[in-house]
């Protein structure tokens, strides 16, 4: 086996990963020890990218000096549990789900919160009883014979 190179690049990691794990702070093998394989692969996760759980198990590879794939499947169960942990302590939320969350406080801070009785839960009037008289007289008209 290679000897760990400190300064340079992590092993079992290829160009991608790389790219990612360096956009989080995580640069040589120092910074991965420092961290762990499961806090450096939740970073990466948190930064909107899409690991596999192979990045994972390489970066435990990378710590343990071995390939990732001769990693016990006790040590990946391990890992799994570990990051199932820390995703649950500190949900992943999609930038639709944060974008969500940033309207509803404006809205409870303006005080139009949706749940105010005007019938929509998008802040419309609800307009269904006017739609519904509207669809009956222009369905004649809108006939194709």
């Amino acid at each position: 086996m290679a000897a760990r190179d400190t300064a340079g690049k992590i092993r079992n990691v290829g160009p991608k990963s790389a790219a990612w794990l360096r956009q989080v702070g995580v640069r040589t093998q120092d910074d991965l020890v420092r961290l762990g394989a499961v806090e450096a692969f939740m970073k990466v996760k948190r930064a909107g990218f899409r690991p596999s759980l192979n990045l994972l198990y390489a970066l435990e590879g990378a710590l343990a000096d071995c390939h990732w794939a001769d990693l016990p499947e006790e040590r990946k169960a391990a890992l799994l549990t570990g990051a199932e942990a820390a995703e649950a302590a500190n949900p992943i939320k999609t930038r639709w789900q944060k974008q969500a969350d940033r309207s509803a406080a404006v809205a409870q801070a303006s005080g139009n919160s949706s749940d105010e009785g005007n019938g929509s839960p998008h802040g419309f009037p609800d307009d269904a009883d006017g739609a519904a008289a509207h669809a009956d007289k222009d369905s004649a008209a809108n006939r194709f014979e």
